[in-house]
């Protein structure tokens, strides 16, 4: 069995994954492979799968799955797993760091001392303590996010389609009444086509002057253009993001001109720690997957 491992994942993860078969991270041996690793930056379409007549299982190092073909792959008897659990911690905390950052003016304060400006009056700040913020989707990121919060003497209320009670925020069935009392509005909604465009001009109507938004999600879920207007006319008080609609993104695009805004790289889930995690689990799946099919066709290891 030919393990090919096409994207970015532990140094580590090839020999652990040796005692299944031969592991590689040469593309061009796609047509070989059987088991397939990808993060987010290889796109599993239907060419990419019709170019691997061996293929019996994608894994995604990550939590979406909008890089993959799912449904295109399953009619072809391709499973596809991802790792879900795995980035919880990595994702939660960037989510939280930017919304430090942004009231705390932290990038803009960094790059005027390295340019020798003193901006000790002009960066006003402001405090976490005592603000509400709302979460939008509420997995166990979101919770994670409301966790650490709630530890920062926050207000945290949560809107999910399909959670009506939580320990850990006060839900609320109207989204746009919950953004009119939000400071801070953190997006954890998966990319799909019912939340794709999700975050438009109406949900910034409703949205309280001078909310900052953080996108720790995916690019879709926002209308890009809505936030970029948003940003100019003061609606809203801050936008940062770390997901883009492709990696690296078009430098073209208008959001990096607005103002008021903080970005990184898709750096979510690429902790040292997480990525030993996706590791690990993406071991037990394939672990799984051999046990299965040597159980099926009567092979033991």
């Amino acid at each position: 069995m030919l393990i090919l491992i096409s994207d970015a994942f532990d140094k580590e993860l090839p020999s652990r994954l040796a005692r299944f078969g031969e592991v590689t991270d040469d593309k061009s041996r796609l047509a070989e492979a059987e088991v397939v690793l990808v993060r987010s930056k290889t796109k599993v379409t239907r060419e990419y799968i019709d170019s691997a007549p061996a293929l019996r299982l994608v894994i995604r190092g990550g939590v979406g799955l909008d890089n993959i073909d799912v449904e295109y792959a399953r009619s072809k008897g391709i499973e596809v797993a991802n790792t879900p659990e795995a980035s919880t911690v990595a994702v939660a905390e960037l989510a939280f760091a930017l919304m430090i950052a942004l009231p705390n003016h932290i990038a803009v304060a960094d790059r005027s001392m390295r340019e020798q400006q003193w901006l000790k009056k002009e960066l006003e700040r402001t405090e976490l303590m005592g603000k509400t913020l709302a979460i939008l989707g509420f997995g166990r990121i979101g919770i994670a996010v409301a966790v650490r919060a709630r530890a920062f003497h926050m207000r945290v209320l949560a809107w999910h389609p399909r959670v009506r009670l939580s320990d850990f925020a006060e839900m609320r069935p109207d989204l746009l009444e919950m953004l009119g009392e939000a400071d801070y509005i953190s997006l954890h909604l998966p990319l799909r086509d019912d939340t794709r465009g999700f975050f438009d001009r109406d949900k910034l109507a409703a949205c309280k002057d001078g909310a900052f938004l953080i996108n720790t999600a995916r690019a879709g879920v926002v209308v890009e253009e809505d936030v970029v207007a948003a940003l100019e006319s003061g609606k809203l008080g801050g936008y940062a993001t770390d997901v883009w609609p492709s990696d690296p993104p078009p430098w073209d695009r208008p959001i990096f001109n607005a103002p008021r805004t903080l970005f990184t790289p898709h750096i979510g889930a690429s902790t040292v720690e997480n990525m030993k995690r996706i590791g690990r689990i993406a071991e037990h799946i394939i672990a799984d997957y051999v046990a299965r099919k040597q159980a099926a066709t009567g092979i033991s290891s």
